[in-house]
């Protein structure tokens, strides 16, 4: 059985673990560590999957911006999102998206904007971004750059470019 909850002090070592394991490399976690410690970091969007009391998977959802000719428009990525190599496959992944979607709409936002596997997050909802009106601000497969609009409606009209804050460099 899976529990599902907000991230704790206690977890930021599991939680860094469990990126570099699922990524091979170092960079996501030192994302996560950097957006922890930035005004884009919202604690409730940290949320992390325990098996037996041990965590085996990490999402995080952080602010962004969508810069239109109007403005800017209050968007989250979603990035990273990791599950443990051993524990992969067996629908925890799933269950933190499902679960951080829910999350992310009774908080008030309305877009959440990831760069992904395209044959994975499109059955939660996500769409290529560009088919939306989004361009992402570095070169990226269109299929692999997504948007769900969490409020239908959310981009109508809507046309711009996604800013990643500083914390985003480096992965």
């Amino acid at each position: 059985m899976i529990t599902v909850l907000s991230e704790a002090r206690e977890f930021y070592s599991a939680i860094r673990e469990v990126n570099v394991l699922a990524f091979g490399q170092e960079n996501e976690a030192r994302m996560v560590d950097r957006l922890r410690e930035s005004s884009d970091f919202i604690p409730e969007l940290s949320i992390v999957a325990l098996k037996e009391g041990r965590v085996v998977g990490h999402i995080l959802f952080s602010l962004i911006t969508i810069q239109t000719k109007k403005g800017s428009l209050p968007s989250l990525s979603l990035a990273p999102m990791a599950v443990r190599p051993e524990f992969q496959k067996q629908g925890i992944g799933s269950e933190l998206v499902r679960q951080g979607l829910e999350r992310c709409r009774r908080l008030g936002h309305k877009i959440v904007v990831v760069v992904g596997h395209p044959e994975y997050y499109p059955r939660f909802g996500f769409t290529p971004a560009r088919l939306m009106g989004l361009e992402a601000p570095f070169p990226v497969p269109d299929e692999a750059f997504m948007a769900i609009e969490i409020v239908p409606g959310a981009l109508d009209g809507v046309s711009g470019i996604v800013i990643y804050p500083t914390e985003f460099d480096g992965v």
